[in-house]
């Protein structure tokens, strides 16, 4: 029996050297899962919390046709369009009327959690018709509107569309502006303009041949010439024209 017991004795020795190894390493494993999971879960949460946006203020510059635009990482919409390049179209958004992008402090206006809309919606392109639609009026929407308009907001007259026109719950929002064409936005009606974010669109050209449709809340036409003056000079600002 003493002989048997000793001739146990180095293989319990070497069984129980391989099981520590084994606990040893199933400890490192779960370490390093451990180490992983709170590296992941930080960036995750990370993720679900900026939920598409990005303050990166990185300058991008993006070319469509003969233009750049030059905007930071943080103007821009979506995120495999925020890269250096060539583009047929660039979607922006910028809190009015402070003109800026996404950040931390603005989160909630982005999130459109607060109690006024205040995001405005651009869009760069190509453009594809000769004139945009301050020029349009005369020879295309005063032919499909119905007169009278009624008074609008900051004194612009709105306009229902004939029901021929294509226009299915839209109106017309229509601007003096002396000495040049007027203010022409159309906005949607009825309910699906309150479940609209930015419910009135209008397009400007801007640049060399490239359009410029910004969407925004019907409440800003109370002040549409501080508007179209702020759109206009951000684009002014931010693109760059190829000689």
């Amino acid at each position: 029996m003493k002989q048997a017991a000793i001739a146990d004795g180095p293989e319990l020795t070497v069984v129980d050297s391989r099981l520590m190894r084994r606990v040893f390493y199933a400890f490192a494993a779960l370490a390093l899962l451990s180490v992983a999971i709170s590296l992941g879960g930080k960036w995750f949460g990370r993720s679900i919390a900026m939920a598409g946006y990005s303050d990166d203020m990185t300058v991008r510059q993006v070319v469509i046709g003969k233009n750049v635009i030059a905007v930071p990482a943080n103007f821009i919409r979506f995120e495999q369009a925020r890269r250096d390049g060539i583009a047929s179209r660039l979607d922006l958004y910028l809190r009015y009327p402070q003109m800026d992008g996404y950040s931390e402090a603005a989160r909630d206006d982005f999130n459109h959690s607060g109690p006024n809309r205040n995001i405005i919606f651009l869009s760069f392109e190509q453009q594809m018709m000769s004139r945009d639609m301050s020029g349009r009026f005369a020879p295309i929407y005063s032919a499909l509107i119905v007169q009278p308009g009624i008074p609008g907001p900051g004194g612009t007259t709105v306009y229902g569309f004939d029901e021929k026109s294509g226009y299915l719950n839209e109106v017309l929002v229509v601007g003096k502006r002396p000495g040049k064409d007027p203010f022409v936005a159309r906005c949607l009606s009825g309910p699906s303009a309150g479940e609209s974010l930015a419910p009135c669109e209008r397009d400007i050209q801007v640049g060399d041949d490239l359009s410029l449709t910004y969407r925004f809340p019907k409440e800003f036409l109370d002040n549409w010439p501080a508007l179209d003056a702020a759109v206009t000079a951000e684009a002014g600002r931010i693109l760059k024209t190829a000689h």
